[in-house]
């Protein structure tokens, strides 16, 4: 009976290819991130002064030497944003399926609605998060450590949230380019790392539940030494050859 629920319970399989998704995206996006920072502790106070005495428009041949500058800025700002949406895509994609890999009738409403609504979206996904590990059925002992780093990512990741909306806008009002700094790119490197490490932690646990059980003590199968083969030729009683 445990096998046969096992086996109605996990109709899908662990989303591996999706988490990998995840790890990719991630790295990209704290490197891009670094970029950023760098051009910006480089250039960043100097290209806004430029900028500002050319009206934000650089024009003639006094503005040529800021164009190439500029250009840089732009692209390394794309590269943030669009690895930043590959990211959400990723980890919302893997999420989904990994409540699936559960429970195949789960929807995926509820991931949007827990990232989505606000004020919800402070608490929601981590709590989310959460019921999909114990969805998993872990073994007894490992709690202690999941809450731990579930803890750790979410705390990180608020932190992030705060510096990019609150101290970021103060910083470049000061002087620079986006105000983004060596402390938004740690605080954002040890959330993708966390984030990271919660998806790689739930994978695996659900890649463990559909692995082949052993046979549990005591248990009686066909030909096994408790029920002795048919010798050769026999006939059993009631049956004609």
């Amino acid at each position: 009976m445990a096998r046969g629920e096992n086996n109605v319970r996990y109709t899908q399989a662990p989303p591996t290819r999706a988490a990998f998704a995840v790890y990719v995206t991630l790295a990209a996006q704290v490197i891009s991130l670094g970029a950023l920072v760098i051009f910006e502790q480089i250039r960043g106070r100097h290209l806004a002064a430029q900028l500002a005495a050319f009206g934000g428009r650089p024009q003639g041949a006094d503005a040529e030497a800021v164009v190439g500058a500029v250009t840089a800025f732009a692209v390394l700002l794309m590269l943030v944003a669009g690895t930043s949406i590959a990211a959400a895509a990723a980890y919302v994609t893997w999420l989904v399926r990994a409540r699936q890999a559960n429970d195949r009738s789960a929807t995926s409403g509820p991931v949007a609605a827990a990232w989505l609504i606000p004020g919800v979206n402070l608490v929601a996904p981590v709590v989310l998060l959460d019921e999909v590990w114990h969805g998993t059925r872990p073994p007894a002992g490992r709690r202690g450590r999941w809450v731990a780093m579930l803890a750790a990512w979410w705390l990180t990741w608020l932190a992030t949230l705060a510096l990019i909306t609150i101290r970021v806008p103060l910083a470049s009002s000061a002087g620079g380019l986006t105000g983004v700094g060596v402390l938004e790119l740690a605080c954002s490197a040890v959330a993708a790392l966390l984030c990271a490490g919660t998806v790689r932690e739930l994978t695996r646990l659900q890649r463990a539940a559909r692995a082949p059980r052993a046979a549990e003590p005591g248990t009686v199968h066909a030909f096994s030494p408790q029920q002795p083969h048919p010798a050769p030729g026999s006939t059993p009683i009631g049956r004609t050859g």
